[in-house]
């Protein structure tokens, strides 16, 4: 998608569509406090693990590239997404992931009373942060067609070998119900089509794949709908990325440097 002679769009700092009613359904002062940005898919991750659970919390909407001080006492790094409990505070969103499930307070997302099964989705969450999530930065910031095609393959691969560890019918990782790998995974999935299609021409699944029943299982899930906002946000704020603006991000330098993620 070439955006030459166009004026550059900008990122969003309010969420639209469902997000933003989910929002505002939590806008009330809480002990539990959720400091994210609109488009920030590690963010949804703690926000779709908190609207599948029921917990109350409120939801802070924050600006991450204008980080306000609130989110400096979470995070002394200003990274979203950042969790205050009472008196307590952290960040990382797998971390965050694990202190809900610790909480005990809703349904659970990994399975309860099988440790294997449990380390089984442990393993893959893992795999999913460290394979999926890079490789779908390296499409997107990538200006080389070549070199976007050859990460486009391994992005591919990567799903493929997911989807062969997951249950063989699904929809979902375990079956079918949503549960930790979902939850993982499931920001990178909705952003297949809002970003990386128009920006990078990726494909839709094909029909009648298990691929295409999870991707179909991941859009209409509730909890991941509620957290989603218009396609149009997306567009705009993932086109900084797409350009490989310089600065985009912490998490766009250290793609670019071949580090690993922030």
């Amino acid at each position: 998608m070439s955006t030459q002679n166009q004026p550059q769009k900008s990122y969003h700092t309010k969420a639209t569509g469902l997000a933003a009613k989910t929002v505002a359904d939590h806008s009330e002062d809480n002990d539990l406090k959720l400091f994210g940005s609109c488009f920030c898919p590690f963010v949804q991750r703690v926000w779709i693990a908190l609207q599948f659970k029921g917990s109350p919390y409120q939801y802070i909407e924050v600006d991450p590239y204008k980080k306000p001080q609130s989110l400096l006492e979470v995070n002394p790094r200003g990274l979203v997404p950042a969790l205050r409990h009472g008196d307590w505070s952290s960040h990382e969103s797998t971390v965050l992931l694990e202190y809900l499930e610790d909480l005990n307070a809703g349904p659970p997302l990994l399975p309860p009373g099988d440790p294997k099964l449990r380390a089984h989705c442990r393993l893959w969450a893992d795999y999913v942060n460290r394979h999926i999530v890079p490789t779908f930065y390296r499409i997107l910031q990538e200006q080389d067609q070549e070199k976007q095609i050859s990460h486009a393959e391994e992005l591919r691969d990567s799903f493929n070998t997911l989807v062969g560890a997951a249950h063989p019918e699904g929809p979902f990782f375990l079956g079918d119900k949503l549960s930790f790998v979902d939850v993982q995974v499931a920001p990178w999935i909705i952003r297949l089509r809002r970003v990386l299609k128009p920006y990078r021409g990726w494909p839709d699944p094909e029909a009648g794949s298990r691929w295409g029943a999870w991707v179909d299982a991941i859009e209409n899930d509730p909890h991941v709908a509620g957290t989603t906002s218009d396609d149009g946000l997306y567009l705009d704020s993932y086109e900084r990325y797409a350009e490989n603006r310089p600065n985009t991000s912490q998490l766009a330098n250290a793609i670019n440097s071949g580090r690993g993620l922030p």
